[in-house]
């Protein structure tokens, strides 16, 4: 769906001809595709938040739905690396384009290295959503432990071999073709379903100073 700029405010930019699309839904503005989100619809017309310099921008040029949510990647590579408000890895866009972001990029959240996956179901289990297929050590002292996304489950038809893959590879494949990746994609306005809440038994020692008293 296609749609064309009517008024711009600051990051704000209102755009007609956009009937069908969905609240919170994920826009490219304008020629150089900039990344906003829908917060608002009236009528065919949708109120944008731009996520980047809307320097430049003018009237008329397009505004084009991807039909998804805003989300963010979840999986191994999270810890350690640097990342903007919309998940753009900052270290990997400073290596190939240099300190300053270039307008509309969006590399691979997640980088392309490959992990060492280790499975720990076989073929022919029941697996429902937020059980355990497998890890991924991450770091020395973390165990990235693999889950099945919220809403997939059935009979377990494939599981990769212990091996190095990549966060958008599959690992594990059931009966009704519905797959597992070590990452996630998930919407952010969405909160992630749970069974239960388990209360914290030991404090997470960081090394960073959060209280601080004047005596």
């Amino acid at each position: 769906m296609r749609g064309i700029i009517t008024r711009i405010s600051g990051p704000v930019v209102v755009a007609d001809h956009l009937r069908g699309v969905k609240m919170h839904e994920v826009v490219r503005v304008g020629e150089e595709g900039l990344l906003g989100e829908v917060v608002q619809l009236l009528d065919d017309k949708a109120i944008v938040q731009v996520y980047e310099d809307t320097t430049g921008l003018s009237l008329g040029e397009p505004v084009e739905s991807t039909g998804n949510l805003l989300n963010v990647k979840l999986g191994p590579g999270l810890i350690g690396s640097i990342f903007d408000g919309i998940q753009r890895p900052l270290t990997d866009i400073r290596n190939v384009w240099g300190d300053f972001i270039k307008r509309g990029l969006m590399p691979k959240r997640l980088g392309d290295r490959k992990w060492l996956f280790v499975p720990t179901i076989k073929k022919g289990d029941y697996i429902t959503g937020g059980d355990i297929v497998g890890y991924v050590d991450e770091t020395q002292s973390l165990k990235h432990l693999i889950l099945v996304p919220p809403n997939i489950q059935g009979e377990v038809k494939w599981v990769c071999k212990e091996g190095e893959y990549n966060v958008d590879e599959t690992v594990v494949r059931l009966k009704d073709g519905c797959e597992v990746k070590l990452s996630q994609e998930w919407p952010i306005r969405v909160p992630r379903p749970y069974k239960f809440k388990i209360g914290v038994s030991e404090p997470l020692i960081t090394g960073v100073r959060i209280i601080d008293l004047l005596l």
